[in-house]
């Protein structure tokens, strides 16, 4: 089996730089759950998906086989600065370059020192996996991709990890629904800035943990329009086409709102 776990997490800096905050507590107890999951799942690497890494052009693969820093949030840099130390499987990230290139999706390396990682990718590794066992394939969120393009990334690159007999951890890094609080808020009051948000938050989670694929396919369009989708949802894309499009279920270890918008770790049974 290619495929050992796979998990969809959020992207936002605020649970991790202030674990203690009440309203993001279940987050951070959520993300402790997962790493313990991908902890016991050894996988190779982790193949790695995060909206906040936009590119426009190509997509792009992180090939530097080490790349670390630090790093202040572009919206959240009051809070404090997010430190990072990553390992690269270049031999899988080349692999998923040419890979790209065979399904007709132009794609480039990157590949110099002090890139810049984005807040997504260093908040989900950070907290699934704080002892860095796991080395990362990173790929980009081209903004001109959609659901299916992002799908089909996901299952090349699937793919090229089995050809390379590789055990792999599928995550999409991504936020639920997107309505930010526009006005500053006392963060230790924070909730789902709208109700109707929370209510569509909390069907699409009941939908993945009763493993009803194909009715969250139904409905998926309309929970993007209303709730205003982080990245149309593409992180879920990148979930299902790394899993081959089916899972019996999933466990949500943790819900709830990062500054308005809607949060959540969830695993898959696969």
């Amino acid at each position: 089996m290619t495929v050992v776990a796979a998990f969809l997490v959020p992207g936002s800096p605020l649970p991790l730089l202030n674990p203690e905050n009440g309203p993001w507590r279940p987050l951070m107890s959520g993300f402790a759950r997962a790493a313990r999951s991908l902890a016991a799942a050894r996988p190779d690497a982790i193949l790695l998906y995060s909206t906040q890494w936009m590119a426009v052009l190509d997509e792009l693969w992180q090939v530097r086989p080490q790349v670390s820093g630090l790093h202040v949030d572009e919206n959240w840099h009051e809070f404090g600065d997010l430190p990072f130390d990553l390992r690269i499987d270049v031999e899988l990230a080349e692999a998923c370059i040419a890979g790209s290139r065979e399904i007709g999706v132009s794609a480039k390396p990157v590949d110099y020192d002090q890139f810049p990682i984005d807040t997504g990718t260093i908040v989900a590794s950070t907290l699934l996996d704080p002892e860095g066992r796991f080395p990362l394939v990173i790929a980009a969120n081209n903004l001109y991709h959609d659901g299916p393009t992002t799908r089909r990334l996901a299952a090349m690159a699937a793919e090229c990890a089995k050809a390379q007999r590789k055990k792999i951890a599928v995550v999409g890094v991504g936020g639920l629904s997107g309505t930010l609080f526009r006005e500053q808020i006392d963060i230790t009051d924070d909730r789902i800035a709208r109700p109707e948000d929370d209510k569509w938050n909390r069907k699409i989670l009941q939908l993945m943990e009763k493993g009803d694929a194909s009715a969250l396919e139904r409905v998926t369009g309309d929970y993007v329009k209303e709730a205003r989708v982080d990245m149309g949802f593409k992180h879920y894309d990148w979930i299902v086409g790394g899993i081959g499009g089916r899972y019996f279920g999933a466990q949500v270890h943790g819900y709830g709102p990062c500054y308005g918008t809607g949060a959540a770790v969830v695993e898959y049974r696969l």
